[in-house]
């Protein structure tokens, strides 16, 4: 059995210096009627929480010749690119074609050589895959990996020495890397509650059947929410720690994202609103003293609003 806390702890130590710090805030808004702690991830390296992992899982291990390869709707293959380019290490990266033009961009902006494929974020692990058996190339999973799943617990343990208060943290969930990472490093202490889009619903529906199942996938965040399976690691924390899962819809989301622009001037993919979402739309309600934290994810929006 996996002892997460050495993990992370260990992952902490191995990233410090290459990933950011990123800032807290304590925030009365949205129309809650009750304070919010936030935790602006989005401001860490190209846009997301998954520098952490990425780097986590480079540092750890001997990188052969043949770099890095690795699958991703967007957000995970910029991140593995940018670590792969500090390390000094080739990448090859394949993504869907929904992924879209701003996260494309973001990537081929690393350098990495990047392999646009028809279809969704599986059919780009495929296609991952047979070039880990090809080449030799390092697989950097986007989050059914313990070096990933590590690497995303060193956010949860940096918010709790920034003093979070919260008695409950909602989480956005793809593949379930971030969530599992911040459930293995909890450990029961807090709640954690699990948002997704009804449209990419994979750590629910897996809840529901008892063990992970296919969905369909799709909606305003579905390029980096849409995983079509839990993670294995994600299902298992989930049932061991009493995870709560809530849906919310592709409108709740866009209202979030916008109210974080208005509000607070925090410019966010839909991804990075899901888990706010869920408090503003009343998908989740709070006890009248419980105290939440919502985990700002993601910055990539698409289309670029300055891309010329």
């Amino acid at each position: 059995m996996t002892d997460w806390t050495t993990e992370i702890e260990a992952a902490a130590a191995r990233i410090e210096g290459h990933v950011v710090r990123t800032p807290v805030a304590r925030v009365e808004a949205f129309g809650l009627g009750y304070p919010v702690e936030l935790k602006l991830e989005q401001m860490q390296h190209t846009g997301t929480f998954k520098a952490r992992g990425a780097f986590n899982t480079l540092l750890a291990g001997d990188v052969p010749a043949a770099g890095v390869v690795a699958a991703s709707g967007g957000n995970h293959g910029a991140a593995a690119a940018y670590a792969a380019r500090q390390l000094g290490y080739p990448a090859h990266i394949f993504v869907p074609e929904m992924a879209g033009p701003s996260k494309i961009a973001l990537i081929r902006a690393t350098g990495a050589d990047l392999s646009v494929v028809p279809g969704e974020y599986a059919n780009a692990l495929e296609k991952a895959q047979a070039h880990e058996a090809q080449t030799g190339a390092m697989q950097i999973h986007a989050y059914d990996a313990p070096m990933t799943v590590a690497g995303q617990g060193t956010l949860m343990r940096e918010w709790e020495a920034q003093g979070l208060e919260a008695d409950t943290v909602l989480i956005a969930v793809g593949g379930g890397g971030l969530i599992a990472g911040a459930m293995a490093w909890l450990q029961g202490r807090r709640k954690v509650v699990a948002v997704e889009p009804q449209t990419s619903r994979a750590l629910n529906a897996a809840l529901e059947a008892g063990a992970p199942v296919d969905v369909e996938v799709s909606g305003v965040a579905a390029n980096a929410l849409g995983a079509r399976r839990i993670g294995s690691i994600c299902f298992d924390l989930a049932r061991q720690t009493g995870v709560h899962s809530v849906l919310v819809t592709d409108e709740a989301i866009i209202a979030a994202q916008k109210a974080l622009w208005q509000e607070c001037r925090q410019l966010v993919e839909p991804a990075g609103a899901t888990a706010l979402s869920a408090l503003m739309s009343g998908a989740y309600v709070p006890e009248p003293d419980e105290t939440v934290a919502v985990l700002v994810c993601g910055a990539n929006i698409a289309p670029d609003p300055f891309a010329g």
